[in-house]
């Protein structure tokens, strides 16, 4: 008796199912392939945006490669001629491009090229316009944004108004900040700038000193402090 009632109930649920089926199996299968067709467009769109990725850093690349090779020596300007103005005007078109279209981590790196080459080019308005517009856009990972204020402040060291220069500086030159070092050295330039040789000098001892900043800028505050004249007094820490 126990066999045939469970043989009833199942032919009771079978009927169930069969009845549920016949009246929404048409959704069930448009659901079942809504599932598939998302799995399937989540991974084109995937594929896609890798495809438009690589495209964009290739651009990218493709423009920095133009831009190293405008001036044979890092950090100085490349000779004005003709040869010199298109290859810096088919970087430039190359940086606009990314910055345009790419994603936002080489927008934002292609729009500080630009703004180097124009002030390479003598157009620091242009720059510094470019640079504040990074350093400004909360979209742009926090180091970048530190670094479009930096070079803004490093093009304008020698003709900027001190006070706002200063005040873009000093954030970054606390210790926690990863372009600390290169912040105090643009403050010790500020303090020569305005007569203040002795604090310039206390900043650039400290820097000669500093082992996490980069080589570089200690070999730069230790030739600095010798032209003022040796060692500040002595400096804590």
């Amino acid at each position: 008796m126990v066999d045939i009632f469970d043989e009833v109930d199942e032919e009771l649920r079978a009927d169930k199912a069969h009845a549920v089926l016949k009246q929404y199996g048409g959704l069930i299968l448009a659901a079942a392939f809504a599932v598939v067709l998302g799995v399937a467009g989540w991974q084109g769109w995937q594929w896609w945006q890798a495809r438009q990725d690589q495209a964009a850093a290739g651009r990218f690349l493709a423009a920095m490669r133009i831009a190293d090779n405008l001036s044979p020596t890092p950090g100085l300007a490349a000779p004005d001629n003709a040869a010199t103005a298109e290859k810096r005007a088919q970087a430039l078109t190359g940086f606009a491009s990314v910055a345009a279209d790419g994603p936002a981590g080489y927008q934002a790196l292609s729009r500080l090229r630009e703004a180097g080459l124009k002030a390479d080019a003598g157009d620091l308005p242009a720059a510094v316009s470019i640079w504040n517009q990074v350093a400004g856009d909360g979209s742009v990972d926090p180091l970048l944004r530190d670094l479009a204020n930096l070079l803004a402040v490093m093009r304008q060291v020698d003709t900027g108004d001190v006070a706002q220069l200063a005040a873009r500086l000093k954030p970054m030159a606390e210790a926690s900040n990863p372009w600390h070092a290169l912040a105090q050295e643009q403050l010790a330039l500020l303090d020569i700038r305005q007569g203040h040789v002795e604090t310039a000098k206390e900043t650039l001892n400290r820097l000669s000193k500093d082992t996490a900043a980069p080589i570089g800028v200690r070999n730069r505050a230790g030739a600095m402090l010798a032209r003022l004249g040796g060692a500040a007094g002595a400096v804590g820490g």
